[in-house]
């Protein structure tokens, strides 16, 4: 071939080194190699996978693992050739560490691992770990079970490694049962008072929600490290126990552990869950004085605490303080701009990422597809829903269908929202009939919200949430009996309506309020001033919309119970203990209704405060009675 002056390809080469790998001819396979660099074919990928993988079966496994170390990009074929290389030559321990390397290099080939692991004539248990650790790691829990329980069939032992390499494998499947087989199993072996496994007891105890469980493993272990404290503090917000979290980090502050960032960035979602502003800037100075501000992951944390505590303008700032952004960081930075109805904002932000050489993912368009919703784009909306498959190769997954019913229900399409769910490729979820059911609500279709109901009750017949939603449509229609109806099957099933109620930061400490509220030691101070405002606002023109009050009774009876909803007893609270020109920053487990939005409004302009209020969906910015959503939510 040479003779007749026909130069060799990137097709040519890997056949004539697997030739001489076949038959192990060292020799020659490294003249090919000379002549694979002097024909610039060096850097091609395909040759470079001949290439190792003809070193490996001619026994030169270190060259082998040069070569591949050189590679400026592995595909699943380079750590399969490696991999293989590395058992063929009896070194079977490198094998399996070389697969743990593959993992986080994000190559998915846990396959080929797992043929590499079966191909293993002997099996310690440190093979046995690596290959449980790698399946659970990838979300393949169910073959991380099926694992452990070859490993006992084999009479090999399991020890501190394996339990805390399965464990998390319990906590993905909400296999809580299995979770404490394991655990009786760790008492029984005098493992539990392994930090490791004590960090792994507590972090599936919390995500199979027994957290009760899992402070009791936490305050037996003799002795914690960092990641027990975070496994701890990330199981409380989990629970929803944001404020124990808080209290929990304040012990964690008084040892001598060392805090890392995945212990800020565990604690910041407690902050930004109960708006503690105050608290948030007090860790923020906390990770200054330590150096830690400059990491991307705590940043990110830091913008997403800002923005869900009400500051989007020191969410920017933080943003703009990270010298080196992640993809995280600037998909946290507008999904901040999203929940805020600064629509614009976001996209010019996601523009601007892009332009930074930073490409997409299916997080950063879900962000994206929030920030139409709450902006009323509907236009852009589309323009970018369709963007994910024609121009980023990326596949709208069901919470990207869910956004573009959300936001076409926001902005009254309800048709059009309805055809597009008939279109979708896979089954809709209960977010998609769940952001339709909430439009049916909004703009009053009685028809198609009952329509969506039955589905999502099909769907989820133990979400509260759903009756109360239909419920709500009926009393806004005055359809009083199909509101007992409701309410009485709710009652049949033993299920109870979540109780709407608001919280405040003042001073360090969080106030929560619920409706008709009267146990705070200020309620007298809080309802004077209440009815201070409301004899000033009606004067200013303001008329109770009793519409949103869900309940068939009399018309004045209507009105106070408007005026003792949570989020205006919080705000009175704040009126009453914020120094004036300082935000009254209010969060709200529901959906602010109607009649306190108009309320508020009309406080913000009579008291010359502004108001901040957060609830399920989006932020309020109330002003000089104007809100920052132009009435649109």
């Amino acid at each position: 071939m040479q003779e007749d002056v026909i130069q060799p390809d990137r097709f040519t080469f890997p056949c004539v080194l697997k030739a001489c790998g076949s038959i192990s001819a060292l020799w020659q396979g490294k003249a090919i190699h000379a002549r694979v660099i002097r024909n610039g074919f060096d850097s091609d990928a395909h040759v470079g996978n001949a290439l190792v993988a003809m070193y490996a079966k001619c026994g030169s496994i270190e060259i082998a693992r040069q070569l591949f170390g050189r590679m400026p990009k592995r595909d699943v074929v380079s750590w399969t050739a490696m991999i293989t290389g590395y058992t063929e030559n009896g070194q079977d321990e490198e094998a399996l560490q070389l697969f743990c390397e593959m993992q986080q290099d994000e190559c998915d080939a846990i396959e080929a691992a797992r043929c590499v692991f079966d191909g293993m004539p002997h099996k310690d248990l440190v093979s046995w770990n690596t290959i449980i650790r790698a399946y659970a790691s990838n979300g393949f829990a169910d073959e991380a079970l099926k694992l452990l329980r070859q490993i006992q069939l084999v009479v090999v032992k399991p020890d501190s490694f394996t339990i805390a390499s399965v464990l998390p494998a319990c906590g993905q499947l909400d296999a809580l049962k299995w979770g404490k087989e394991i655990h009786k199993y760790t008492i029984q072996n005098h493992l539990q008072s392994d930090v490791f496994v004590g960090s792994a007891l507590i972090d599936m105890y919390a995500k199979c929600g027994s957290i009760e469980s899992a402070r009791r493993v936490f305050d037996n272990l003799s002795c914690r490290n960092v990641v027990s404290w975070n496994s701890m503090i990330t199981g409380l917000i989990q629970n929803g126990q944001s404020n124990d979290s808080l209290k929990l980090f304040r012990d964690m502050l008084l040892t001598q552990i060392k805090l890392d960032s995945a212990t800020i960035a565990s604690v910041l979602p407690a902050c930004a869950n109960l708006a503690a502003l105050r608290r948030g800037k007090e860790i923020h100075n906390y990770l200054i004085r330590s150096g830690l501000d400059t990491d991307a992951f705590v940043g990110s944390a830091l913008i997403d605490m800002y923005a869900k505590c009400g500051t989007i303008e020191l969410a920017k700032q933080t943003f703009n303080t990270i010298s080196k952004r992640d993809l995280v960081s600037w998909t946290s930075m507008i999904a901040g701009y999203g929940i805020h109805g600064l629509g614009e904002d976001a996209l010019a932000l996601f523009d601007q990422m892009q332009q930074s050489g930073m490409k997409p993912d299916h997080v950063t368009f879900v962000a994206v597809l929030c920030a139409c919703s709450h902006a009323g784009l509907v236009k852009e909306g589309w323009q970018y829903f369709n963007s994910m498959s024609q121009n980023y190769h990326i596949t709208p997954r069901v919470e990207h269908y869910a956004c573009m019913v959300d936001l076409l229900g926001r902005a009254g399409c309800l048709e059009e929202a309805q055809n597009f769910i008939k279109k979708m490729p896979m089954e809709p979820n209960a977010g998609v009939w769940g952001a339709l059911l909430s439009a049916c609500r909004v703009h009053l279709n009685i028809q198609l919200g009952e329509q969506v109901a039955e589905r999502l009750l099909e769907l989820e017949p133990q979400n509260t949430g759903n009756y109360v939603l239909l419920s709500n449509i009926y009393a806004a229609a005055g359809r009083w009996d199909d509101v007992a109806k409701v309410r009485t099957m709710m009652k049949d099933r033993g299920m109870k309506k979540i109780p709407g109620c608001s919280w405040i930061e003042v001073k360090n400490m969080v106030h929560t309020f619920s409706v008709g509220d009267k146990s705070h030691p200020q309620s007298e101070k809080i309802y004077a001033m209440l009815e201070k405002l409301r004899r000033r606002m009606e004067k200013a023109g303001y008329v109770p919309d009793t519409n949103f009050v869900l309940h068939d009774v009399e018309v004045e009876e209507k009105e106070n119970i408007l005026f003792c909803h949570s989020e205006k007893l919080a705000i009175a609270f704040g009126l009453i203990n914020i120094s004036p020109g300082t935000p009254i920053r209010v969060t709200k487990n529901l959906r602010v209704c109607g009649d306190c939005h108009t309320a508020t409004k009309f406080i913000s302009k009579i008291s010359g405060q502004e108001i901040i209020v957060r609830d399920t969906n989006r932020f309020h910015h109330f002003k000089d009675g104007l809100c920052s959503c132009g009435d649109y939510w």
